[in-house]
């Protein structure tokens, strides 16, 4: 006998547990995924939920991160909604297919609990992972909190099942998967308000009926136009999810001041804006509410990584003298990814610009370290610096 289903109400509810509820209420016809540290809760959830009988998914148990790719990419070529998770090394696995997946132009979402890859051998949280793969060609969210990660996989579906462009939803492994907050689920009525069932277009999918080819060879003559084509799709993704996610929220209960891309939060006209990505937002949040800070700092959370929303970015950084840039991954030689792109964003506008690099392999980022940051920011000497 099937369960109530889970749907509207606040429950205190682990990170992955929540992110699993979420894809049922979706209805994927489709999971598959391989286990690992710290995503597997969510593929546990999914599989109970279809031997309970709670789900009418398939459920394709692989035999690697890279089979399990191969899996869900073949079965949404054929026309069905997929979903699949994983982190880390299964995510270094399987990133031949990732490619293929996104030059294929298949609409499918992936978790992604962020993960320090090896070596040495760490299973702790840090953006190493998903950063070797922010080129792929996948449409990167990052969520700050389990409510946030529970409305994104919403939009994923709507995004990528518009545009042909995959996602990649990133929650950090252990802080977020593995923590309890309040969270609501939306019910399955109210998604397919927002999302409804999923009807791929004729000739967009595999069918003997009428034949089509996926991943051709394409030469030099050929080749370099799909490329241009999934850029200049994924920029025009940007004004897209900021209207679907305007949307998601009247149609799904939920209120917010931010557009999906970016959120700001802080006096109008700071001295310093920091800048990051994923659950440390909270801790920086938490930081810059002393008095002490009071009129003086802002914090901008980027939601939406690629496409980087640039203009966005660089309205609201001009706002203030100094940038903290806040990354949980290094560019070995350079700097941070987000440092990068914030710096290109802001070329010519003056402003300070320092990058800190925080947290690599699951390090605590203290409010401590978010106030030597704001006492550094300021001053004009190196760069880059490690806090720990």
């Amino acid at each position: 006998m099937k369960k109530k289903e889970v749907g509207q109400e606040k429950m205190m509810l682990e990170g992955s547990r929540a992110i699993a509820l979420v894809i049922g209420n979706i209805k994927p016809d489709v999971v598959s995924a391989y286990p690992i540290t710290p995503q597997t809760h969510i593929v546990e959830d999914l599989a109970k939920m279809k031997s309970d009988g709670e789900a009418d998914f398939e459920y394709l148990r692989a035999e690697s991160e890279f089979a399990a790719a191969s899996i869900v990419l073949g079965a949404s070529a054929a026309g069905a909604r997929v979903y699949s998770a994983t982190s880390s090394q299964g995510l270094l696995l399987m990133s031949e297919v990732v490619h293929n997946i996104a030059g294929m132009r298949l609409p499918i979402v992936m978790t992604c609990a962020n993960r320090a890859i090896s070596a040495p051998i760490n299973i702790w949280n840090d953006h190493s992972d998903v950063m070797s793969i922010k080129d792929a060609g996948f449409i990167q969210l990052f969520a700050s909190d389990s409510q946030e990660a529970v409305n994104q996989h919403v939009l994923a579906y709507k995004i990528a099942e518009k545009m042909n462009i995959p996602v990649m939803i990133n929650v950090d492994g252990f802080v977020l998967t593995h923590s309890y907050e309040p969270v609501i689920i939306p019910s399955r009525a109210k998604i397919k308000k927002f999302l409804p069932d999923y009807k791929p277009a004729a000739g967009t999918y595999l069918d003997p009926k009428n034949p089509m080819t996926f991943g051709a060879f394409f030469p030099p003559a050929y080749y370099m136009a799909t490329r241009q084509a999934l850029h200049e799709d994924m920029l025009s993704c940007l004004a897209l999810i900021k209207k679907e996610y305007a949307a998601m929220n009247k149609t799904l209960g939920f209120s917010g001041q931010d557009n999906g891309l970016v959120e700001y939060y802080g006096p109008k006209n700071p001295k310093t804006i920091i800048i990051a990505l994923g659950s440390v937002n909270g801790t920086i949040t938490e930081t810059i509410k002393d008095k002490k800070y009071s009129g003086q700092i802002g914090l901008l959370k980027i939601k939406t990584y690629r496409p980087f929303p640039r203009d966005e970015v660089k309205k609201m950084l001009s706002r203030a003298k100094n940038i903290a840039v806040i990354d949980r991954s290094i560019s070995f030689g350079q700097a941070g990814p987000l440092y990068n792109d914030v710096v290109e964003a802001m070329k010519n506008s003056g402003v300070n610009i320092k990058n800190y690099i925080v947290g690599l392999g699951g390090r605590d980022v203290t409010g401590k370290i978010i106030e030597k940051i704001i006492a550094d920011a300021e001053k004009k000497n190196e760069y880059l610096k490690f806090y720990a």
